[in-house]
């Protein structure tokens, strides 16, 4: 359906047929006359059940120093480029990295703190977080390793930066030796500080060290968990995606499952297990990751969150070498480690590192993505030889498991390509770019499979409109799921990317929400309403709509599920538009509306623009919508 010339006869999806029927791809509505929009209760075709979900990988710290609870920086000295970054002696004190005593095998260096001859003082460390550390008001849990000579009282603080407050103040008692390093653990609790320039201070009776040292290694500090997860997510940063109620979670990325080099890539068995024993690895973003977000806590997330989990696995190409044929044998050979990881009982050996791990059943994850965006950075020519090694290893010992190729390029697929693989897009567009693809999947085959695994609308000039989502960006990426919700038949998952940002560590923009280091950051984008909307309101059948006039500037989409409905409507220009709507026998429910000036958003700490929702009731089915220029609005009800 690229032009008007399209015939009904060639349209693929009832849905697309019967708006075909009803003139919509005609010119759309250009006067004040009142669009009218009548909803069917029969015909149309089923919609996928996961249709609205989120894509996550560790950048701009959305990982280390986000939604992974752990609150302190550089905690294990991972990596190769962070050195003392974010460490400050307190007190008459030397503080260095000492690579000659590990922590662990995988913890390969700690911090010593030397203390001159003469200290009669509380002396230590501080970390600083990342930019600072939220305080919150609950209780904190704390743990170090610690390796040296020393009985007595070990004091932890967290104080303002600036302000000198003392946020929470604990002793705990220790005996430690030179021997070997010993884990200690606490909880303490914490008093609200409104401001996010906070610091961790670890401090000891310096009389007791003079002229000698103390090692400490792989420090954390963790607020409040999701559904109190040890080693989980920050609870209000997870809980605010949970409100969106995702349906799916792809991961751990993106670039960075790829790694700059082969050996940097995402490597599922080193992000298992104690944390202590997790080395972490140099990122395609900037900064080490620490891996304390790992393969189980993904599941974890995914369990907690009731979504569907999407794993991608390292399909050989990374950003500095490709390995194929032969060469990447012994990298199928550890995706099926993986795979008895995931799914074997405790009688494999995979399967009862599981369990040692935690998870005794094995888990759930009915789908597996092979690579991330292997038609670029020269993946195109060996991505089907790649592709048919993993998908046969898979497919022949789990062959429930629904493979997605990562990418859409058929020049760069398997001809044929294997039955029942989906093919993943990643669509990255200016606005009026999006709304040109509203019909983009009306004449996809239905026997391709297809998921949106990226997609947003970017606008990096601050001389049209703002870094951060805006209205007419939001407004067409609705345009754009439109689209994909009235073909769900075969657009399987569509993911909003990337998902989170912390806003002082920021390689890439838009997301869907940020925050900092204050408690109270968390800031909404217009996108993130734009995706709570649509997601919280689908139906299992997407129904036609007989309509007045032809999509544009006026766009919709309509579902149901038994007697509940939900008419989907986005207004894409900068004039009013009235809507009458009737959905036979309907009477209540609710309208939600979002909508603001063009070029408007909600900015980091700054939220402008957020859904307005509203009762309605009419005991003939018939509702009135006044949609405000470029708006978004979902009509529920039943």
């Amino acid at each position: 359906m690229k032009s008007e010339s399209v015939t009904c006869a060639g349209i693929a999806t009832s849905i697309a047929l019967a708006t075909c029927l009803t003139g919509v791809l005609a010119k759309g509505n250009t006067s004040s006359v009142p669009i009218s929009l009548t909803v069917s209760r029969h015909g149309g075709n089923k919609s996928s059940p996961i249709l609205y979900g989120v894509m996550f990988e560790e950048m701009d710290h959305s990982g280390d120093g986000g939604i992974h609870g752990q609150l302190l920086q550089n905690n294990g000295f991972q990596g190769t480029t962070l050195g003392l970054t974010a460490y400050a002696p307190v007190g008459d004190v030397i503080i260095s990295q000492d690579t000659s005593k590990p922590v662990s095998k995988a913890i390969t260096s700690s911090l010593n703190v030397a203390v001159p001859h003469g200290v009669k003082d509380y002396v230590g460390f501080a970390n600083t977080g990342y930019n600072g550390i939220p305080v919150t008001g609950a209780t904190y849990n704390c743990s170090f390793w610690m390796m040296g000579n020393y009985s007595g009282t070990i004091n932890l603080q967290l104080v303002g930066s600036h302000s000198g407050s003392v946020h929470a103040d604990h002793n705990l008692t220790v005996e430690s030796t030179d021997s070997k390093f010993r884990e200690f653990k606490t909880r303490f609790n914490t008093t609200y500080a409104p401001q996010g320039d906070n610091e961790w201070h670890l401090t000891f009776d310096g009389s007791k060290v003079a002229g000698s040292s103390l090692n400490f290694g792989l420090i954390q500090l963790f607020p409040p968990t999701f559904k109190g997860r040890e080693n989980g997510l920050r609870d209000n940063l997870a809980s605010f995606l949970d409100e969106v109620h995702p349906a799916f979670l792809r991961f751990p990325g993106g670039n960075n499952l790829e790694g700059l080099e082969v050996e940097t890539r995402w490597k599922w068995n080193t992000t298992i297990g104690p944390v202590v024993d997790r080395p972490g690895r140099d990122s395609d973003w900037f900064y080490p990751n620490t891996d304390a977000l790992g393969l189980d806590e993904y599941l974890w997330w995914c369990e907690d969150m009731n979504m569907a989990p999407l794993l991608a696995v390292w399909s050989g190409k990374s950003y500095g070498d490709i390995l194929s044929g032969p060469d990447l044998h012994p990298f199928v050979h550890d995706i099926m480690n993986e795979m008895e990881y995931l799914f074997g009982n405790t009688s494999t050996y995979y399967g009862k590192l599981r369990a040692q791990n935690g998870r005794k059943d094995p888990w759930k994850v009915d789908m597996i993505e092979i690579g991330n965006e292997d038609d670029l950075t020269l993946g195109c020519d060996t991505y089907p030889d790649r592709f048919n090694q993993i998908y046969k290893a898979i497919h022949d010992k789990y062959p429930n498991i629904t493979l997605v190729a990562s990418h859409g390029n058929y020049s760069c697929l398997p001809s044929p390509l294997p039955k029942d693989v989906i093919i993943d897009l990643h669509l990255y567009r200016a606005p009026d770019d999006f709304v040109k693809l509203f019909d983009q999947f009306d004449n996809q085959p239905r026997n391709q499979s297809v998921m949106i695994g990226e997609f947003g609308c970017r606008n990096t000039s601050e001389e049209t409109g703002t870094y951060w989502p805006y209205m007419q960006g939001s407004c067409s990426e609705a345009v754009y799921m439109m689209g994909m919700e009235r073909n769900s038949d075969v657009v399987k998952m569509v993911a909003y990317a990337p998902l989170l940002q912390h806003f002082d560590f920021v390689s890439w923009s838009p997301t869907l929400y940020g925050f900092n280091s204050a408690p109270d950051s968390v800031t909404p984008s217009v996108s993130y309403f734009v995706q709570k909307m649509f997601a919280s309101n689908k139906g299992d059948t997407i129904v036609p709509v007989e309509s007045s006039t032809g999509f544009g500037p006026v766009y919709w989409v309509a579902s149901k599920t038994g007697s509940h409905y939900y008419l989907k409507l986005a207004n894409y220009g900068p004039e009013h538009q009235s809507i009458k709507v009737h959905i036979p026998e309907t009477k209540t429910g609710k309208l939600e509306i979002l909508a603001g000036p063009q070029y408007q958003g909600d900015t980091p700490s700054n939220v402008q623009i957020q859904t307005v929702t509203t009762s309605v009731f009419n005991a003939q089915g018939k509702y009135s919508i006044n949609m405000a220029p470029w708006a978004v609005a979902v009509l529920a009800v039943s």
